[in-house]
């Protein structure tokens, strides 16, 4: 029999801090309204569970030797700008609705990594929490 449980992936949507910043107004509309119907048919087809865009500002903050360090998060110029959790058959099927994405549209330095959410610890048999 062929197992047919959705598995769930994360989008994380990477693109450079300020690839929208010369964009005139009609042209952020228009990728506004491409999310939309992505959205919509992401809704649909039964594949979404949420998603949201990212401010561009944050921090990294780290710890080693109970040493605190605060770190401006966007040095690299490129950041993840919104994220898509998703349900998916397999790695493939993710593959394909990430492609779908306006990001592709709309520039030339979007970068979608898909990664599958782990449930489950294998060795010790946890179940993390989705709710």
């Amino acid at each position: 029999m062929k197992d047919n449980i959705m598995k769930e992936f994360m989008l994380l949507i990477r693109n450079g801090i300020d690839h929208q910043a010369a964009w005139p107004p009609e042209q952020h509309q228009q990728f506004l309204n491409k999310c939309k119907v992505y959205i919509s048919n992401l809704t649909k087809n039964g594949n979404l569970i949420s998603a949201q865009p990212l401010v561009r500002e944050g921090k990294i903050i780290s710890c080693s030797n109970n040493t605190w360090e605060e770190i401006p998060f966007n040095e690299s110029k490129e950041v993840i700008v919104g994220y898509y959790h998703i349900l998916a058959k397999n790695m493939e099927e993710a593959i394909s609705i990430a492609k779908e994405n306006p990001e592709f549209e709309y520039g030339t330095t979007a970068r979608i990594e898909i990664r599958p959410i782990k449930m489950k610890e294998e060795n010790t048999g946890f179940v993390y929490p989705n709710k």
